[in-house]
């Protein structure tokens, strides 16, 4: 599994969502890379690890993750986050603090849970895989963009950035897709022992805004911030802001604690 490794201070780690790789964060890195040392994963099937064909199982990825950059803050966004809050919930010894960008403990709607998608969507992009590779992709990111006031810049951006290291293995969508539709971590959040940050796009038309919300008074020492103007990936609309929310973050930690 790739890992770049860049900056300078205390460790941050960064995972990406479902169908892109590290290199998303450019951005956010560029902002953060001079007062933190950023780990950007690229996960299995996905970017500089395509050709890696380990399973998206959150348990074991979480614990060779740890094993590589331990006592780090770590961040993940939409699918990413899932082997994040995983990583803080097994390993709260290693794991310093987690931060949730565009991410839910649960996916999908239900009947107590109306922070969520409809049950189909993620068997119908699953469909559409097949029959659309590379078109199916290219819809996601619009939806990704979607709700941004900036939401043509965004997309022109993605569509130059998610290909840049080549396509996805489509092994590893299927198994992402199949990850977010199951998923439910909802009854773990009190058992979080690091302090975490929840952060959304209001707009965001994949996760809605108020699944953050939601999570964090399920977890003890959680705060949550809904940025007004961004969608389901506020790093690129609102860039500035996310940054200023995870340095106040960091901030209120022990640094002496994250430090690389």
């Amino acid at each position: 599994m790739y890992i770049e490794t860049r900056g300078q201070g205390p460790a941050l780690a960064m995972i990406h969502g479902w169908a892109m790789h590290g290199g998303l964060f450019a951005p956010l890195a560029e902002r953060l890379a001079d007062h933190y040392t950023l780990h950007l994963v690229d996960l299995p099937g996905h970017g500089h690890s395509r050709d890696d064909a380990t399973p998206l199982q959150p348990e074991a990825l979480a614990a060779e993750l740890v094993a590589r950059v331990p006592d780090a803050v770590w961040l993940g966004w939409s699918l990413g986050g899932q082997f994040a809050l995983r990583a803080a919930l097994d390993f709260p010894e290693h794991v310093r603090g987690l931060i949730m960008i565009a991410s839910s403990p649960r996916f999908v709607a239900g009947t107590d849970w109306p922070h969520g998608v409809t049950p189909q969507l993620f068997g119908d992009f699953g469909d559409a895989l097949r029959r659309d590779f590379r078109g199916t992709l290219e819809g996601f990111l619009a939806l990704e963009a979607l709700g941004s006031p900036h939401a043509q810049e965004e997309l022109r951006s993605l569509k130059v950035q998610a290909f840049e290291r080549g396509e996805p293995a489509e092994r590893a969508l299927q198994e992402g897709l199949t990850l977010l539709d199951g998923l439910d971590l909802r009854a773990e959040l009190a058992g979080l022992q690091v302090p975490s940050l929840w952060i959304s796009g209001r707009r965001d038309r994949l996760v809605p805004a108020g699944a953050m919300p939601a999570a964090a008074a399920l977890a003890p020492d959680a705060r949550s911030v809904v940025i007004a103007h961004a969608g389901h990936a506020p790093f690129l609309g609102a860039t500035d802001q996310v940054a200023d929310e995870i340095d106040a973050f960091m901030a209120s930690l022990d640094v002496a604690q994250v430090q690389a």
